[in-house]
């Protein structure tokens, strides 16, 4: 009976690993389909590392603008993660985590300057962070946060 016990354990843990994985693979889709979708709406948008070099009577308007947000690793990405930093090599999972992290919040920081009638944003600037309750841990990453941040511009009529 004890033998029985411990196998339907095994079996319930690999099922909702398998769960975690198949769930994990299809939000992760639909987010990059997501993602690909905006980032078509708003490739007009400029954007800029630099300061520009505008004559005033040019500009409207200046504001900050900033998307800000936090994605979590599935468990089963983090599984292979952590065999990962046993054998070594890239962690492919951590890398579309970041990659997802860090275009989202381009997106939204994108968005809500276009929703203010911005047509560039300059002084732009990328962070990322792990955070989270394992962030502490050198071993392991909880979350993800990616803020983008910038100076939208407003351009005045021609």
């Amino acid at each position: 009976m004890e033998l029985i016990l411990q196998f339907l354990n095994i079996i319930i843990f690999l099922a909702l690993l398998m769960g975690g994985y198949i769930i994990g693979s299809i939000v992760e889709k639909r987010h990059y389909k997501s993602i690909f979708k905006r980032e078509k709406e708003t490739l007009k948008m400029q954007i800029v590392t630099a300061e520009p070099k505008l004559p005033e009577e040019q500009i409207k308007q200046v504001f900050l603008v900033s998307g800000n947000v936090v994605i979590s690793i599935d468990y089963f990405k983090r599984l292979l993660a952590q065999l990962r930093n046993i054998f070594g090599g890239r962690v492919k999972s951590y890398e579309s985590l970041v990659d997802r992290a860090r275009r989202e919040a381009i997106l939204r920081m994108k968005e809500q300057a276009l929703a203010k009638g911005a047509k560039a944003v300059v002084n732009f600037r990328l962070d990322t962070s792990a955070i989270g309750q394992s962030a502490n841990n050198k071993k392991t990453v909880g979350s993800v946060e990616a803020i983008a941040y910038g100076t939208a511009i407003v351009l005045q009529p021609k």
